[in-house]
């Protein structure tokens, strides 16, 4: 990052710039989600993000939106700037993200309509940008072993325990890959035998990059389908994960909105947010 980029990136926010502190990372049906909703745009060191944020509040709580592929989902998943969007949350003061996203089931007994709250991750995508720690300079190495935010996760498992529309599961692993195609069924087949849980293409870099700047994130697996390996006689398509996810998202917008307000506030104590503590940076952050 050079000295230039980062001097731009503290113009971002101005002082009358409405402020969040948590952050929803989801669909462009959330843009419904918020009351008293005001768009920011928002510029940093690494390009626009996928669209301007939406800050409003959620049960009293002051949250940022950011539609992870855009208005009219025009990026696609190997296309979203991960960086950028991470980034202009924490500039608005974010630090604590909710993921929902949509996934394949790789368990049969996660039938369509299932969230699960996985606590681990594999990362099996390439060419996309992985790092904000990029430039000459300290080199970052940030603790992942656990990817994903403990309160996070005991807030959405808590909300879910509420509700019966969406039935969740507590833990498994999303394996994360490149698309836009989905998997061959021998990939699904191999996933399957790997034990993991669930299967998309959005949740790396995100997570990982949310570790890199301090920030919980916890993500949030709505199944749409079974993934190629799992079922009979067809593969997913893109039209039945639009289908299944159009009839639950009013349900995960419910789950969001208890999660949101069962999250602790003055999370600083948890450890995500200390990531950073003793590491030398070569930049500071927003």
């Amino acid at each position: 990052m050079t000295t230039a980029a980062h001097t731009a990136a503290h113009a971002l926010s101005p002082t009358d710039s409405p402020r969040a502190e948590i952050g929803v990372i989801g669909g462009s049906g959330f843009y419904t989600f918020l009351d008293n909703a005001r768009a920011v745009r928002v510029d940093t060191p690494f390009g626009a993000p996928s669209d301007d944020l939406v800050i409003g509040t959620v049960a009293g709580r002051s949250v940022a939106f950011l539609a992870r592929h855009g208005q009219g989902h025009r990026f696609p998943p190997h296309r979203v700037n991960y960086r950028a969007n991470l980034w202009a949350l924490r500039s608005v003061g974010v630090r604590e993200v909710l993921a929902p996203c949509a996934v394949g089931g790789l368990d049969p007994r996660f039938s369509p309509g299932t969230v699960v709250v996985p606590d681990q991750v594999v990362d099996r995508t390439w060419g996309r940008e992985h790092t904000v720690y990029d430039e000459p300079g300290p080199v970052v190495h940030v603790g992942f072993a656990d990817p994903y935010c403990p309160t996070g996760r005991s807030a959405v498992l808590g909300a879910a325990a509420g509700q019966s529309e969406l039935p969740a599961v507590d833990g498994g692993t999303l394996v994360v890959i490149n698309g836009p195609r989905f998997s061959s069924r021998a990939e699904s087949r191999w996933h399957q035998a790997a034990g993991w849980s669930v299967v998309g293409m959005t949740g790396m870099p995100e997570a990982s990059i949310a570790r890199e700047l301090a920030m919980c994130f916890t993500s949030i697996c709505l199944v749409t389908d079974a993934d190629a390996g799992v079922e009979g006689d067809s593969g997913v398509t893109h039209d039945e994960v639009l289908a299944v996810f159009a009839t639950k998202v009013e349900h995960l917008k419910d789950l969001v909105r208890a999660s949101i307000a069962a999250l602790p506030t003055g999370a600083a104590t948890c450890e995500c947010q200390h990531a950073l503590d003793g590491i030398t940076l070569p930049f500071e952050l927003p």
